[in-house]
């Protein structure tokens, strides 16, 4: 075996290893994607039986779904700047996303219960609520447990754990349905037991790190307070600026469904399992796409995703139907979420200062999340008024327009090293 030395007769071999170490995914990382594939088996299992569970079940307009599913999609943003202000301000990430799983989780047990429409509305926002709480201080773990030149993946990694989550959910969700076709209840019971798992191992399982303390530690420099004005940075508020605009044009995918479900039998008979279609495709990108973000650049890939956004729209506005156009789409928009989810998270935790990381996160998000609000709820009245069709060609042709103006905005971010 040879070792090579450099000029000052030092062996290389540590640095390799250096870089290796700093290639791997932090066993944090890991641990904190356990306990949210075993969340997103609750979440989903819920979500995949909710279109239907409203619409038929219930007998409910699609108006009344259009307004759920935005509450699904963004009422998180009401406290997701909170939960991310208590984990910068108290530097206990851990402990913040914990109440937020731990709200979530009890949500499930009011579910039980629920027999209403506005019951309903009230299970979906507290458990939204406790979402909103936990995803930016997650993220915040995330990010101090990874190299920065290696967050794209750690971010990556996490999502494919919790993507096998959300598959896994709605193919439980179909297996109770398809033995006990009004087994609501059932689904509900799993979901809750599922929640409850997650919530005891990230309470025993995750170490609870500190950012702001451990960064002071780090650079020998006092612990700076935190401030909102130092999310007051340019290249954030192009950030925000340009997912805020994308995502008034993210429409819920249980509309992108309906709409297939309309359209062939195929989709109408496996409906439930069109949700782990997209989660597989979003399990089998994840990782890939973070090392391409990592390597190539994070705001290319964010845009990219987009761009199959738009083509999952045009597939389904086309007037055929049938296996293939569905399984398109559910690859299509598994793409999307792995090019623009954690991607999205890497990018808000690149560009937030120091001892601000989940704020900055939490920041992005609200915009993302109050403008899926928007385009959910008004889609839904946009296809009541002109039809399914017509609104799925109008929200594509837009998109297509906003996708070139947001290379624009994104431009000056090209140019910022890809790992900074």
């Amino acid at each position: 075996m040879y070792i090579s030395l450099n000029e000052r007769g030092d062996a290389e071999q540590p640095s390799e290893a250096t870089a290796q170490v700093k290639r791997r995914v932090s066993s944090v990382v890991i641990t904190l994607g356990i306990v949210s594939m075993l969340t997103d088996v609750s979440s989903e299992s819920v979500a995949a039986i909710l279109p239907l569970y409203i619409t038929s079940a219930m007998g409910l307009s699609t108006i009344a779904y259009g307004f759920i599913d935005g509450l699904y999609q963004g009422v998180s943003a009401v406290v997701r700047i909170g939960g991310g202000w208590a984990s910068d301000r108290a530097d206990q990430p851990k402990w913040i996303a914990f109440f937020g799983y731990g709200i979530s989780a009890l949500a499930k047990v009011w579910l039980l219960f629920a027999g209403g429409f506005a019951m309903i509305i009230a299970v979906v926002t507290v458990d939204r609520l406790g979402k909103g709480v936990r995803t930016a201080p997650r993220d915040a773990l995330i990010t101090a447990s990874s190299d920065p030149s290696n967050l794209g993946r750690s971010f990556g990694v996490h999502r494919m754990l919790d993507t096998i989550g959300a598959a896994v959910g709605p193919l439980l969700a179909f297996v109770i349905l398809y033995f006990i076709p009004t087994g609501y209840t059932t689904v509900f019971v799993v979901s809750l037991a599922f929640a409850i798992v997650g919530v005891i191992l990230l309470g025993l399982l995750v170490p609870n790190r500190r950012p702001r303390s451990e960064r002071a530690a780090a650079s020998s420099e006092p612990r700076r307070p935190f401030r909102w004005r130092n999310l007051n940075d340019p290249r954030l508020r192009r950030l925000m600026l340009a997912a805020g605009v994308l995502g008034l044009l993210t429409v819920g995918d249980g509309f992108i469904y309906l709409v297939l479900q309309a359209r062939g039998s195929f989709a109408a008979q496996w409906f439930p399992l069109l949700y782990v279609g997209t989660n597989v495709a979003f399990f089998v990108f994840a990782v890939p796409l973070g090392r391409l973000a990592d390597r190539f650049g994070r705001v290319r890939i964010f845009v990219i995703g987009h761009g199959a956004l738009l083509s999952a729209y045009a597939l389904t506005a086309l007037p055929v139907g049938g296996a293939t156009i569905t399984i398109l789409c559910m690859v299509l928009l598994g793409f999307f979420y792995a090019a623009t989810d954690g991607v999205l998270a890497a990018l808000a935790a690149q560009f937030s200062p120091p001892g601000n990381t989940a704020s900055g996160i939490a920041a992005t998000q609200t915009v993302v999340a109050v403008a899926r609000l928007i385009a959910s709820t008004g889609f839904g009245v946009l296809w009541f008024a002109i039809g399914r069709v017509d609104a799925m060609l109008i929200v594509a042709a837009v998109l297509a327009l906003a996708i070139p103006a947001v290379v624009v905005i994104l431009r000056p971010l090209l140019t910022v090293a890809k790992t900074a």
